[in-house]
């Protein structure tokens, strides 16, 4: 006959091995970082992103001079150097002054720009420079990297007013920043509300809203930005401009936003637990606010994030135009206006460096907005 052994099974444990711990109860923020954390790409943007912000929000600082300082008209850059003008290494980097000639550009008529090696000056990190206020209201002079004595370099050369490209460049991070930043946001806003509240009501009251909705997209959205920003007298206040082309951007921007969530809702509404809620009888706000928007704000934010690199093309293009910020307010789209000549670009490439900004930010954000979709969206 066969033996059965009639003793109780060992216990079982649940605990986690050592060294792996558990993920069951990781929040969504959590299970959302633990994916972005997995993409390069996603990884990559968020530090350019980052980066990108710190350099507007301290963009007095990290400019290495004054964007308004004049020099040598048209200088080309100045490249950092070990070596001194013996041609031996030294520890300290060092770019060579620019010194003015006799001779002519047979092409511009401009003075040809040489190097001066009897005068270098040595390159540092948080020296001084020309005075600023941070922030608009601390008066400072320190700044990131720039020469040790205060001398002007110009690491990605001179404009036709023998402005700092690079500095120049740096401080219109703020403004062409700022006008994406707070374009997406309102768009954001009007876009999401009008697309949950059209989505959820539905009915007739979706019916003519979304009427309204189609109207705005089917507008041509270049001719209008051009017609409407021609309308601000250019003696009007810098400021009022800039909030007028903002409003501009955010009244043709936010349909396409309502959309999406619009069809988001349209499919949230119709779940269990929103039946459910409303067969207890809860609010419409309540419902709209606890159940449908914690659901569409994953679809937001990668909306968002990848929103924002187009603004910041269309204000580049628009101030390429002359449509967008006016001086004295300094932009990347401003800045290309020097390149409109192709003569000029061919003599003095270094001109295009503000596009380079241009695609890093775009980069930047589309990466971000890659990884976060990826991370948001487990399926």
């Amino acid at each position: 006959m066969l033996a059965f052994d009639s003793s109780p099974p060992p216990p079982t444990t649940t605990e986690p091995s050592v060294g792996k711990p558990s993920r069951g109860h990781e929040s969504y923020i959590a299970l959302v970082w633990r994916r972005l954390r997995r993409s390069w790409t996603g990884m990559a943007g968020l530090i350019l992103v980052g980066l990108l912000l710190l350099m507007a929000i301290f963009a007095d600082f990290v400019a290495p001079m004054d964007p308004k300082a004049t020099d040598v008209g048209f200088a080309p850059p100045q490249m950092m150097s070990f070596h001194d003008k013996d041609g031996a290494f030294v520890f300290q980097p060092r770019v060579y002054g620019l010194a003015d000639s006799d001779a002519l550009d047979p092409v511009t008529f401009q003075p040809i720009v040489g190097v001066d090696y009897d005068n270098p000056r040595l390159l540092g990190f948080f020296v001084k420079g020309a005075e600023y206020k941070l922030f608009g209201l601390i008066p400072a002079e320190r700044h990131f990297f720039g020469s040790t004595d205060g001398e002007p370099v110009h690491f990605l050369g001179t404009d036709k007013f023998g402005r700092d490209v690079l500095s120049r460049a740096i401080i219109g991070s703020r403004i062409s920043l700022t006008i994406a930043l707070t374009v997406v946001f309102i768009v954001t806003v009007i876009g999401t509300t009008v697309g949950m509240v059209s989505g959820y009501f539905g009915g007739t009251f979706d019916v003519w809203l979304q009427r309204f909705v189609e109207l705005v997209l089917a507008f041509p959205q270049l001719p209008l930005y051009l017609a409407l920003t021609s309308l601000i007298p250019v003696t009007a206040p810098t400021n009022v401009f800039l909030g007028f082309v903002i409003v501009v951007m955010s009244a043709l921007g936010w349909a396409q936003m309502s959309r999406e969530v619009r069809g988001k809702t349209l499919a949230l509404a119709r779940i269990d637990y929103v039946r459910a809620a409303m067969a207890v009888g809860a609010t419409d706000r309540r419902i709209i606010l606890q159940h449908i928007f914690p659901n569409v704000m994953s679809h937001v934010i990668v909306a968002v994030t990848l929103a924002i690199p187009s603004v910041v093309l269309l204000e580049s293009f628009l101030g390429f135009l002359g449509f967008a910020v006016k001086p004295p307010l300094i932009s990347w789209g401003l800045m290309l206006q020097d390149t409109a000549t192709y003569s000029v670009i061919g003599s003095y490439p270094w001109i295009l460096s503000p596009v380079g900004f241009v695609l890093v930010t775009v980069f930047a954000f589309n990466a971000l907005g890659d990884g976060l979709r990826d991370a948001v969206d487990p399926y």
